[in-house]
């Protein structure tokens, strides 16, 4: 089994930063892509930002430039560093991951997600 635990959300006024975390646990092998989502009330969910297990990053265009995605690969965990933060950020933010345990197949998982709320 493995599991996805973000932690890192609260409520911040407009202008401040956030960081979440998102760390994987469980029967793990190896870790390929990471990737960030966020779901605002009423709208569809929205991939954020991905990272590859070389380090290669993509961001969606309301966020480049304000939110930054690593990952630390010994500790199995993907964090989102959010900058600038402004109302229309205000999201459950979720992490996911494709994560292969011993035997080889890649099953992507899920984080509970974290709830960011920005105040102007």
């Amino acid at each position: 089994q493995v599991q996805l635990v973000e932690s890192g959300g609260g409520l911040v006024q407009a202008g401040e930063s956030l960081r979440l975390s998102c760390a994987a646990s469980g029967s793990i092998f190896s870790i390929n892509d990471m990737r960030w989502y966020r779901q605002a009330p009423g709208k569809q969910r929205e991939l954020v930002a991905t990272i590859t297990s070389g380090g290669t990053t993509n961001y969606a265009d309301s966020v480049k430039g304000r939110f930054t995605i690593s990952r630390d690969n010994a500790k199995n965990t993907v964090y989102l560093q959010m900058n600038s933060l402004k109302p229309e950020d205000t999201a459950s933010y979720s992490c996911n991951a494709d994560i292969s345990s011993v035997g080889g197949r890649v099953f992507r998982y899920w984080g509970q997600g974290t709830q960011v709320t920005v105040s102007s």
